[in-house]
């Protein structure tokens, strides 16, 4: 289960996902100096707890490791919610304490978030088609296709408009150590 990270790992995973590239911990170091003075043992040791953790892999480089980030801050986030929702004893209330606290763009965002998965339930739902025999190669002299006679006798509503997404090729939020 996910736990939330402590204030210096969340300063270091934050560089970590923010340069979305490996990084050593000397990068880190100097980049954390910038605010506040800390020893290159407490960052070493920070990014080799966030190592054993999962939270981010690492591979020899010379005598250093460069250390890459397991998942997203998104599917981190996402991780966290999940699981104070899920232990919550009445998860229906905390929802609805949650949603009230949420700003009036965050629930615009949520709602947009809402139609995605619907959207994505749906097409998950649908038949899939019968293959049809390919058109011949080369220009279409008709200015579009006619309707397949497999196409539903109803209009079928628009999906809606997908916000882009952090990382679409990182597929869903799976928190790590799991």
């Amino acid at each position: 289960m996910p736990r939330p990270l402590g204030e210096l790992e969340d300063a270091v995973m934050t560089r970590v996902w923010q340069w979305n590239r490996p990084v050593t911990v000397r990068e880190v170091l100097e980049d954390l100096q910038q605010e506040r003075s800390i020893a290159y043992t407490t960052v070493m040791t920070v990014m080799d707890n966030l190592h054993q953790k999962g939270w981010v892999r690492r591979e020899a480089e010379g005598r250093a490791y460069r250390y890459t980030a397991v998942s997203t801050r998104a599917a981190y986030s996402a991780a966290l919610m999940n699981e104070a929702w899920s232990t919550s004893d009445n998860p229906a209330a905390a929802l609805v304490a949650f949603f009230g606290m949420m700003s009036a763009e965050q629930r615009e965002a949520l709602r947009d978030a809402v139609r995605v998965v619907q959207y994505d339930d749906e097409s998950a739902t649908e038949a899939p088609a019968e293959p049809r025999a390919e058109a011949p190669a080369g220009p279409s002299t008709e200015p579009s296709p006619e309707p397949s006679p497999e196409a539903p006798a109803e209009p079928s509503p628009e999906p809606p408009a997908q916000p882009e997404a952090e990382d679409e090729s990182a597929g869903p939020p799976r928190p790590p150590g799991r």
